[in-house]
């Protein structure tokens, strides 16, 4: 003996029965089975009792109509149903919706998720190695590249009219230096201000407020100039650098100059490091200039000394050799800006997000490798007693 159900209204697109048998459990799909129903068929679908007939069967003959999402609905009831343990036969639709329903059933089948077990520690120990190695293979490459650009650099300076670009360094002075009197000029007047009001703030505390213009001097021309210059210069000309290049070579453009029989490192690497070498010493002392005028503004202001004053103290408190010192790190600097823009610039892959990932790269090794060298530059001056 069978029974029917019908579970939805006559009058609908979408309709389902189910007829029972002992053993024997047999869905039937009529009417429009699309995305337009699927809510309602779902939430029927999930409502079925299906009893305890150990066979099932979907019947979808009578179909007029079916997309992905009704052919879905079925795959999903007869997988829910095997999943319960009936045996089900395979879905009875008209053959015109054969591809569709085996391109639903077969093709579309996630494999499942597995989640593997994490060991932190392994993990960790795996991220340092890889950090390592990658660390001693730029060194490596950037040393490399340091020996290729000398001896290019050598050639240039001994042979100006046929290894050096003219036009292309004075642009590059250009763009490195005089482009960036505006920023550099206002971060080291800045940099002065707060250089001169917090020494002085500290130095009232033993009525030695004169000694300010002896800490603004030094520390403006020694270390504070030539240092945060660099700094300004590497994220905004060492950045430019490597996007630049690094656009190039994704456009091949790189490759074609190769192809051609361009030198690269002529054309494009050495303008750009001689130019800043040049370029840099210049804004340093520009920054130098306008630091102290800054904290000349200060102390004027806040501790009344006049610009004489200033002058007269500034003179005791300062010799050639502590506008020196600053000065000689500028062009270490400058090279080693412009060798690390150009060496990331030339490793970029040909996609853009390579581009963005290596001139943050560059940004940071430029910066790591001038504090560094600053570093070293004051543990060597402290040793010769400079």
């Amino acid at each position: 003996m069978s029974t029917a159900h019908d579970t939805t209204p006559s009058t609908a697109r979408a309709r389902l029965r189910m007829e029972r048998k002992p053993r024997l459990l047999r869905l039937v799909a009529e009417g429009e089975w699309t995305t337009r129903d699927a809510a309602a068929l779902d939430a029927q679908l999930h409502a079925l009792q299906l009893g305890d007939a150990p066979d099932a069967e979907i019947d979808g003959m009578g179909l007029d109509r079916i997309d992905s999402a009704g052919a879905w609905l079925l795959v999903r009831t007869k997988r829910d149903w095997e999943a319960r343990g009936k045996r089900v036969a395979p879905i009875a639709l008209p053959e015109i919706y054969g591809p569709l329903l085996h391109a639903v059933e077969h093709e579309h089948t996630a494999p499942p998720v597995v989640i593997h077990d994490r060991h932190t520690l392994r993990a960790f120990v795996e991220r340092v190695g890889r950090a390592t190695i990658h660390g001693m293979q730029q060194g490596i490459g950037i040393l490399g590249y340091i020996g290729r650009v000398t001896v290019e650099t050598t050639e240039a300076i001994y042979h100006p009219r046929g290894n050096l670009r003219v036009a292309a360094l004075i642009h590059q002075i250009e763009e490195t230096g005089l482009n960036a009197l505006p920023i550099v000029g206002l971060l080291a007047f800045l940099i002065g201000i707060v250089l001169a009001y917090q020494g002085a703030d500290q130095l009232k505390r033993f009525g030695a407020e004169i000694f300010t213009i002896n800490l603004l001097g030094v520390g403006l021309l020694r270390e504070l100039g030539g240092l945060v210059t660099a700094i300004i210069v590497a994220g905004r000309s060492g950045s430019a650098f490597t996007a630049q290049i690094g656009t190039m070579r994704v456009n091949e453009e790189i490759d074609a100059m190769q192809t051609i029989g361009i030198n690269t490192v002529d054309a494009l690497v050495l303008p750009r490091i001689l130019g800043l070498v040049v370029a840099l010493p210049l804004l340093t002392f520009y920054a130098d200039i306008m630091g102290l005028m800054g904290g000349a503004f200060m102390c004027y202001f806040d501790l009344g000394f006049t610009i004489p004053v200033f002058m007269r103290q500034l003179q005791e408190a300062i010799t050639v050799n502590t506008f020196m010192v600053g000065m000689i790190k500028a062009p270490v600097f400058a090279f080693i800006i412009g060798l690390v823009g150009c060496f990331e610039g030339l490793q970029v892959e040909r996609n853009a997000a390579s581009v963005g990932r290596l001139t943050t790269r560059s940004v940071v090794e430029s910066i790591f490798l001038v504090i560094v060298l600053d570093a070293g530059f004051s543990i060597l001056f402290s040793i010769i007693g400079i």
